[in-house]
């Protein structure tokens, strides 16, 4: 009995603790399945509109539309830049099949059409990925509509290859001005981040240099935007639908002259030296023309990508040594110069030592070819003596002497309260500072003070402190100064046009596809300065001297042309170079429209290669007629010829 009992017992047990279990296991399933069962209301109730919506986009791809940049025109609506379309073949690397056999077949029968060795293809998709890892990569531009059409309509043998439409930079006038155009080139991963470039993305093209640079925003259109439908492969199952139309960019009209332009960078070549040169308008800074010798053609950048090849011949190797590697095409000599200014400089050296009160007008010096100041003689070229000299005549003879006797006489001490008068005025005329031309690049040049030598004397970078000799060899253009035809240029503008520092600028306006304009570019000047009109009298006076009339160190250049030119020469040493040959000019002397600032590396004297090259610039711009010249320019005055 006992045993039945405890047998009953355990059975009895036995099926309590098996119901517990059946008990926990339909809990634990009822949890499973109520998980299940809320997590498809989650999907398919509160976010199945969202996922639609992605599922859709699956089957749905957005390609970009580029836009059209606006046009560059010259200030008559000449056209300097334009646009082409071109139909580029392209490949996404990204959509490229992920299996090596599969994507190599892909990329064969790429290579098939466009004629283009597998290896090669495969180099270049490294290349241009590793240049531009976000963009498609560019095989090949203008490719015939036949391989067009038949990548269309074979799609599936071609996944992440598309031909898409895109626009080139033309430049119909071939290499002129290309120092003020610039280039396009893709926006890289570092423009990015640049709050001016915030809106754009990768595969964008933006200005690199010149005014396709500084006004990019006017220029640059904004993009448009076509879906495609698409199968899980990626193919196309349907039209292409555009979602939005592309803007085009705003054109860019210049205050640049072409006719003008052509006949400075004409000028300059046959000089065959490398140089540059500035034609401005006095009264409102407008560039009529801007030119750098050598140059270098713009559309090397039109392509794809720029071999490091390509880009050492436009810029430079930067593991050359300065000194000695050959001239650069890339810098733009006429605004970065740099360059030894000799005595195109002397009228800045006047009206410093007139505000000074260290000479006056007529005052007349003694130039016997050669002065001691201190234990140091300084001479003229060639020790001409030029006799009793006041400012008039020391300038149409360019006598040294006369202002190395100004330069000692203003040379600073500024601890017995003497101010830098001549570096003082070299400033406000817009030399060592930049003019702020709306082009990148610009060089502020070099004004030598005391400061700066005595700092670097103690910095070991030189031998010697500020001496008196430096001051005189400033007052010539000489020694340590440093400066552009460009800010050379806004300096005499300031003379010609009585004292108002122009902000020189290559900007006119920007217009619309219909040709409304939408923004004019009108900089104000910079400052006024002080400028006495006796002090400007005298100095125009002497200037004209110098091109006019015989004796002047420019006679035998603009002798009988039909035009008053107020002129000066400038021949600049340069070591370890031959001299630097410069010329500045105002015109019409009485009341001067155009100022002309050019320099010729190792060009020799002022008069053999920079007043010629400005000669042909002012012709061009008066419209004047070679044969003109060529029967009323008269020879150089017999006796003594005067070289500077």
């Amino acid at each position: 009995m006992s045993f039945s009992g405890g047998r009953w017992s355990a059975e009895r047990f036995n099926r309590a603790q098996l119901s517990r279990r059946i008990a926990v296991l339909g809990a634990l399933a009822l949890l499973v399945f109520g998980a299940i069962f809320f997590r498809l209301w989650y999907l398919q109730i509160l976010s199945g509109d969202k996922y639609l919506a992605e599922a859709q986009g699956n089957r749905v791809r957005e390609t970009t539309v580029q836009a059209p940049r606006g046009e560059i025109l010259d200030r008559n609506g000449k056209v300097l830049v334009t646009n082409r379309t071109a139909l580029a073949l392209q490949v996404r690397a990204e959509e490229l099949p992920n299996r090596p056999k599969r994507r190599r077949k892909v990329l064969e029968r790429v290579g098939e059409l466009i004629d283009m060795p597998l290896e090669k293809v495969r180099k270049e998709i490294r290349r241009q990925t590793r240049e531009l890892p976000s963009n498609p990569v560019t095989l090949k531009r203008d490719v015939p509509p036949e391989v067009v059409y038949y990548v269309r309509e074979n799609q599936r043998l071609y996944p992440g290859v598309t031909v898409d439409r895109v626009y080139v930079r033309k430049y119909p006038r071939g290499t002129l001005a290309t120092h003020v155009l610039g280039y396009v080139r893709e926006v890289t991963a570092e423009d990015l981040e640049e709050p001016r470039y915030s809106k754009l993305q990768p595969g964008d093209r933006v200005g690199k240099e010149g005014v396709e640079l500084t006004y990019d925003h006017i220029l640059r259109g904004v993009n448009g935007v076509t879906r495609v439908p698409v199968d899980a492969t990626g193919a196309p199952t349907g039209r292409p639908a555009t979602a939005r139309e592309p803007i085009p960019g705003n054109d860019l009209r210049l205050t640049l002259d072409l006719k003008l332009q052509q006949a400075g960078e004409r000028a300059l070549a046959s000089q065959g030296k490398p140089g540059a040169f500035v034609a401005m308008d006095v009264d409102s800074g407008e560039i009529l023309a801007l030119g750098s010798a050598p140059t270098y053609d713009l559309s090397v950048f039109a392509k794809p990508t720029v071999t490091q090849a390509e880009s050492y011949a436009i810029f430079g190797n930067p593991k050359d040594d300065p000194t000695t590697a050959p001239p650069a095409p890339g810098v733009n000599r006429a605004i970065l110069g740099g360059y030894p200014t000799g005595s195109v400089f002397k009228p800045v050296t006047a009206l410093a030592a007139l505000d000074a009160g260290a000479v006056t007008p007529s005052e007349v010096i003694n130039d016997g070819g050669a002065i001691t100041i201190g234990n140091q003689e300084f001479t003229n070229a060639g020790r001409t003596a030029h006799g009793p000299v006041d400012l008039r005549k020391a300038l149409q003879v360019s006598s040294d002497v006369y202002f190395y006797t100004l330069g000692a006489r203003l040379n600073p001490d500024t601890e017995n309260g003497k101010k830098e008068w001549i570096q003082d005025w070299a400033n406000e005329l817009g030399l060592g500072v930049e003019t702020g031309i709306d082009i990148p690049g610009e060089g502020t040049g070099l004004i030598p003070t005391p400061e700066w030598r005595n700092q670097l004397y103690k910095e070991g970078a030189t031998d010697r402190p500020w001496s008196i000799g430096d001051n005189v060899q400033t007052a010539i253009g000489q020694g340590d100064v440093q400066a552009s035809p460009l800010q050379l240029a806004v300096a005499y503008a300031a003379i010609g046009n009585g004292g108002k520092v122009v902000r020189p600028h290559v900007a006119y306006r920007a217009e619309d596809q219909t040709g409304q304009v939408v923004q004019e570019i009108e900089p104000a000047p910079q400052r006024e300065v002080e400028i006495e009109p006796e002090w400007r009298d005298a100095i125009m006076d002497g200037l004209e001297a110098a091109a006019m009339e015989p004796g002047g160190t420019s006679y035998g250049v603009f002798a009988g042309f039909p035009v008053e030119v107020a002129g000066k020469t400038g021949t600049a040493e340069r070591p370890p170079y031959g001299d630097q040959s410069w010329y500045v000019a105002l015109a019409p002397a009485d009341e001067p429209r155009i100022v002309v600032a050019a320099t010729v590396e190792q060009g020799g004297f002022g008069a053999d290669s920079a007043a010629p090259l400005v000669r042909e610039i002012l012709a061009t711009y008066f419209d004047i007629d070679a044969e003109d010249l060529e029967t009323t320019t008269e020879p150089a005055a017999t006796g003594t010829v005067v070289y500077d």
